[in-house]
C-alpha cells in the first residue's frame, strides 16, 4: 500500500506526515521505527498522522522515532498549522491547541502547565519546583531541576553553559530513571537575559534534537516560575529561535517557523 506523505520541520526537528483525514492509515511501532531510520527509511524525529476531529479542525497523532507515542510536540503542532491553513483548532493528546499558520512560520497556543507531581508525573510527590534529584557524569552534576507538564514531561536544568552539558551521557539516564515513571524530556537552559534562553534538549523517544517545541515552552515557564525571565521570551536551540509567552497562570503561545521540505509517496 503506497501512501503520500509530507517532510515538514520546525528549526531541524524533523517530521513525517500523513494526512489520513479521508483515508484512514493504522500503523505499529515497527513500521514508525522502519519510517524514521535515516538510513533506511525517510528519517524523522518524530512520525505524525493527522485525523478527523469532533471538536477541532484536526487530530494530532504522534510517535517517536523509537515508536513511542508522544502526547505533544510543538514544532509538529506548528507543522500540522501549516499543512491545516491559517487557523485551525488542533486536537491532541496533549490537549486542545489553538493555531494560525502565515507562509513560513506558525503560532500554537497549548492549555496551561501543570505542576503537581502526580501531572508530570513523578514517582512520587516532590517539589516540582526544585526537584531534590541530582545525576552525575564525572565531574559534571545536574541537580535542582524544574519538574513541569506542558502536553508532555520535562524536567529543565539551569546552567552556566548550555553547550558544556554531556546531554548525550546524562540526557538517556534521566529520560529513563524510576522518578520519571512514563520517562521525561530532560532540557539544560542557560540564560542569557531577561528576554533571552539558550536551550539543549534531549527529547523523549528521540534523543538529541536541533529543537523541541515542547522543550522551549518547559524551559521558559520553568525560568519564569523562578523569576529568571520576563513574561515573553527567545529560547535559541541548535535549529535557531522560538518565542514563548506566558502570563503566568493561563494557556502558553509558542511561536516560530514551520517548513515543507519535500513531499512523496512510501510503500507500507
Amino acid at each position: 500500500m503506497r501512501r503520500p506523505f509530507t517532510k515538514m520541520h520546525g528549526l531541524g526537528n524533523d517530521f513525517v506526515v500523513f494526512d489520513a483525514r479521508e483515508q484512514p492509515l493504522s500503523l505499529t511501532g515497527a513500521q514508525v521505527r522502519a519510517l524514521a531510520d535515516r538510513h533506511t527509511g525517510i528519517g524523522c524525529d518524530q512520525l505524525i498522522v493527522v485525523e478527523p476531529s469532533a471538536r477541532a479542525t484536526a487530530c494530532m497523532r504522534i510517535w517517536n522515532a523509537d515508536g513511542s507515542i508522544a502526547e505533544a510536540c510543538g514544532n509538529a503542532a506548528r507543522c500540522v498549522a501549516k499543512l491545516l491553513g491559517a487557523e485551525a483548532t488542533i486536537d491532541s493528546a496533549g490537549g486542545l491547541l489553538d493555531a494560525a499558520a502565515g507562509a513560513d512560520a506558525a503560532r500554537v497556543t497549548y492549555p496551561a502547565p501543570r505542576f503537581d507531581w502526580d501531572a508530570i508525573p513523578l514517582a512520587y510527590p516532590l517539589d516540582t519546583g526544585d526537584v531534590p534529584a541530582a545525576w552525575q557524569e564525572g565531574a559534571y552534576e545536574l541537580a535542582h531541576g524544574v519538574a513541569v507538564n506542558v502536553g508532555n514531561p520535562h524536567i529543565v536544568f539551569f546552567v552556566p553553559d548550555a553547550a558544556a552539558v554531556p546531554l548525550d551521557v546524562l540526557g538517556p539516564r534521566i529520560e529513563r530513571d524510576a522518578l520519571f515513571p512514563e520517562r521525561v524530556n530532560v532540557g539544560v537552559a542557560q540564560v542569557v537575559d531577561r528576554t533571552h534562553l539558550i536551550l539543549r534538549v534531549w527529547e523523549r523517544g528521540a534523543g538529541l534534537t536541533r529543537a523541541c517545541g515542547t522543550g522551549a515552552m518547559g524551559a521558559a515557564v520553568a525560568a519564569m516560575r523562578r523569576r529568571l525571565v520576563d513574561a515573553e521570551v527567545t529560547v535559541t536551540l541548535p535549529g535557531g529561535d522560538l518565542t514563548v509567552a506566558w502570563n503566568g497562570g493561563g494557556p502558553i503561545m509558542l511561536s516560530g517557523p514551520a517548513t515543507t521540505s519535500f513531499t512523496g509517496e512510501v510503500d507500507l
